[in-house]
């Protein structure tokens, strides 16, 4: 005989649904993470070279590249616009640190 009712299905479905996002979470960090290493390398590279700490043409056409995705994805294009722009500003951030020569932390 099955005791459970219909709280405790809920209860565990919803533990199903929280453990997949605590793993979804996990993957967006260790993600976030490798992308700052790359856009550290690339802050490093711009100092060596004295190219500006922003790039408006790059981050236009990377705006325009994400807004496509996550239309495709069903995700809301102005979410993702306003996620890429923080992670844009905080790239610009870590990059003019470099290039007065205090290394941002990543």
């Amino acid at each position: 005989m099955n005791d459970a009712t219909p709280m405790d299905a809920a209860r565990a479905q919803l533990a199903e649904y929280r453990a997949s996002i605590d793993n979804i979470d996990a993957a967006l960090i260790h993600m976030l993470a490798e992308r700052f290493r790359c856009t550290k390398a690339v802050g490093v590279l711009k100092a060596q070279h004295d190219l500006p700490p922003a790039d408006p043409a790059r981050e236009s056409q990377q705006i325009a590249r994400l807004r496509q995705l996550a239309h495709d994805a069903n995700l809301d294009p102005d979410f993702a616009e306003k996620f890429l722009n923080f992670v844009i500003r905080e790239v610009i951030r870590h990059h003019e640190a470099i290039a007065s020569g205090a290394d941002a932390e990543t």
